[in-house]
């Protein structure tokens, strides 16, 4: 490869990535060196640090997708074991969801105020005790408090990896490290649920909290022994009112949610408190950070054409990447009587069709530097693949489903990743913290609502089309129908204690349902079409973010944006 000469300042031009690309351990000086400033840059971690740095990091996200994938497909006999009803099913999952969505804004901002070293081991700490007490878990109350803690670790486990990889990385060669990200998240998508379902299936299902924690305490140690990052130093001001009026009105407005039509009436007094308690904590949330110093989500990011954008694109990969992640399963399980095991094998096309999706197109945007075709692509993949999987019934063949669940696979891993990269590489250096974990805040956010609205949906479409099936069964085969007031109370049953008829009735009752909770959320998909469609083409930057802070701290010398920086 043709090598540059040293003397040389003139920056290449972006829009025709040049030969000399500097390779992955030499990309924290070259980029210096074209700037021409004579600051230092920090201490930057080059060759075989750099490398044992992002092992530590891409473990940590490793775990994070392992705690919300694992207890998947595993969920059904948890709650029949503990006595769960289709509500609690729902909550056992959003519990983690939604912690972990509410506390990474709190761990995006504190990663622009003090060490994004320390936060992350922090995280991984609180993700061990919670998922440790989780195992300890005697009924669903319990269970799902636990899940809480667990949350709040993933929530900065998710945000703050790819927080410290902007900080080694520049977002030209980040592409190919994003790229590495959703594979790691395709394996944890479909090692946790296979993983879960072997301790479920011989040590207990309870080992699918403990699973992860050796990986965890790993995770902690080559992240003490690795990584070396420069801190900016800055008057620590935690935004304490506003992350408790953003924690309290978007949970109130999920409870609601979760609740409305099963426990009360949607029209009911209880929706006009909860409705209304949220709306009024939001707004005062909103009032808060235009006056606060450091506000906890910073309201002028909204003003960056591609952040905005990018949080509506994420909403649509939110609700398709969890709804999936859980109710898929659901329906092998429930609609098709699999094991835990075959449940999660019959999942692969779609962990098949992210993990190829995003490392390939991930090596193809660090060679190119483009980015926008293949995010547009992913987002009609993306609109498919939900349609597709809106046909499910109990009987639908399996290479359809395959095919829907490939589809689906390649629109997430074409687009959730590099929605993240794209915001980190037009917002300024001092908010890369902030401004990337908001985008994850809003993609969880979305996810959590998204399995709330298609749980409580999916419990009333169960709820009726098993009321037919039992009046159809009644009508030709009382005699089958006698032991009916087993599926009475809402629990989720277990398959192989029923009589064949009854069996069928409630695997046809799932089969409908989820397909048609999928049909539902579907028009998400045209939300992240136009939003995607409509980002600003901004060339990809060739300097890291603790290079950029460098050029900020001496006085301007490097632009802050990069954006400027490769133009």
């Amino acid at each position: 490869m043709p090598r540059t000469a040293p003397d040389r300042t003139t920056a290449p031009d972006p829009t025709k990535p040049s030969r000399t690309t500097p390779t992955p351990g030499a990309t924290a000086a070259a980029p210096a060196a074209r700037g021409g400033s004579s600051q230092p840059t920090g201490e930057l971690l080059q060759g075989r640090a750099k490398t044992l740095a992002l092992t530590g990091i891409f473990m940590s996200m490793f775990v994070s997708m392992l705690a919300m994938s694992v207890v998947g497909t595993s969920m059904p006999i948890i709650m029949a074991d503990l006595g769960g009803t289709q509500s609690a099913f729902t909550w056992v999952v959003i519990a983690t969801s939604l912690s972990s969505a509410i506390s990474t804004p709190i761990w995006g901002k504190l990663a622009d105020l003090t060490s994004k070293k320390m936060l992350l081991q922090t995280a991984l700490v609180v993700f061990t005790v919670g998922s440790m007490l989780a195992g300890t878990a005697q009924d669903p109350s319990w269970l799902i408090a636990f899940r809480i803690i667990q949350g709040i670790g993933v929530g900065g486990l998710g945000a703050l990896g790819q927080i410290v990889l902007a900080e080694v990385v520049s977002p030209l060669e980040r592409g190919k490290y994003m790229g590495m990200m959703g594979a790691i998240m395709a394996v944890a998508t479909v090692g946790g649920p296979l993983i879960g379902g072997l301790f479920t299936d011989t040590l207990g299902w309870r080992w699918n909290f403990y699973v992860a924690v050796p990986v965890a305490v790993a995770a902690i140690v080559m992240l003490q022994l690795t990584l070396r990052l420069p801190t900016l130093k800055r008057r620590i001001r935690v935004d304490y009112a506003g992350a408790v009026l953003i924690s309290a009105g978007f949970s109130s407005l999920l409870i609601w949610v979760t609740m409305a039509g099963s426990s009360f009436d949607w029209w009911s007094w209880q929706t006009a408190l909860m409705v209304g308690a949220g709306v009024v904590l939001l707004g005062a949330a909103i009032l808060v950070e235009l006056r606060v110093e450091e506000p906890l989500l910073p309201l002028t990011l909204f003003a960056n054409r591609t952040f905005t954008l990018s949080v509506l694109a994420s909403l649509a990969v939110g609700v398709a990447m969890f709804a999936t992640m859980v109710y898929l399963g659901q329906y092998m399980q429930l609609a098709r009587g699999r094991s835990v095991i075959e449940a999660s094998l019959l999942t692969l096309p779609m962990v098949a069709g992210t993990l190829v999706s995003s490392t390939v197109v991930g090596q193809l945007i660090t060679r190119t530097g483009r980015w926008k075709g293949y995010m547009v692509a992913g987002s009609f993949a993306l609109l498919a693949g939900l349609l597709m999987l809106g046909q499910l019934r109990y009987d639908t063949a399996y290479w359809y489903v395959g095919a829907a669940m490939l589809i689906l696979g390649c629109g997430i891993g074409m687009t959730m990743q590099n929605l993240v990269l794209v915001v980190q590489n037009t917002v300024a250096p001092t908010q890369m913290g902030a401004a990337s974990s908001a985008v994850t805040f809003f993609r969880t956010l979305a996810g959590s609502a998204g399995m709330s609205v298609m749980g409580t949906l999916l419990a009333h479409k169960v709820e009726d089309f098993i009321g037919e099936g039992l009046a159809e069964l009644a009508r030709t085969d009382p005699a089958a129908a006698a032991g009916a007031d087993r599926l009475a109370g809402g629990a989720i049953p277990k398959l192989s204690e029923l009589p064949e008829a009854l069996r069928i009735v409630v695997e046809a009752a799932y089969g409908h349902a989820i397909g048609d909770v999928f049909f539902v959320v579907a028009p998400l998909g045209i939300l992240a079409i136009i939003a995607i469609a409509l980002l600003p083409n901004t060339p990809l930057g060739t300097k890291n973010n603790a290079q950029r802070l460098a050029d900020l701290q001496a006085g301007g010398s490097g632009p802050a944006q990069p954006g400027a920086a490769v133009s």
